[in-house]
């Protein structure tokens, strides 16, 4: 990583709400290009547990542009990632790597869990070095959403 890249990337220790409505809206604009399983009722229904999420998760890291406005955003807690989307517009541009390769440096991260309807996003745990090794038939609010549980190869 450069140290560009390493100066684009800021832990969050103030959640103003304005930053907290723009991460909503990169992790709803996210979905909606990769989460195809989602109904609309799924997607209201989670904004407000993302949003308190946003609000409570240990470690928050966002990887802004020249303007530092947001493009994507990692959240980490007992290091385990619990949140990583990028913007749709930057898509493409390696800002996931750069967030995933940051908390790997900084805080010991070992642990994802993925929707096993989205295998872009396993296929990019994968990349990263993470392998299942179970999975849970629900997701963490009790829907009938698939849970791909990884952890780096290393660990397994």
């Amino acid at each position: 990583m450069t140290g560009e890249d390493r100066e684009r990337i800021r832990r969050i220790t103030t959640r103003t709400e304005a930053l907290l409505s723009g991460l909503l809206d990169i992790w709803e604009a996210s979905v909606r290009l990769t989460h195809h399983f989602l109904s609309e009722q799924d997607i209201a229904a989670l904004r407000p547990v993302v949003l308190e999420g946003l609000r409570e998760i240990g470690h928050l890291l966002v990887f802004t542009d020249e303007q530092e406005q947001p493009l994507g955003f990692i959240g980490v807690q007992d290091h385990k990632i619990e949140m990583l989307f990028v913007a749709p517009e930057a898509m493409g541009q390696g800002i996931g790597r750069k967030l995933v390769a940051r908390v790997f440096e900084a805080l010991d991260v070992h642990e994802v869990d993925v929707n096993e309807q989205n295998p872009q996003a396993a296929g990019f745990y994968e990349h990263m070095g993470f392998q299942v090794f179970d999975r849970s038939a629900l997701d963490g609010q009790g829907n009938p959403f698939p849970i791909l549980h990884m952890k780096l190869s290393s660990l397994i």
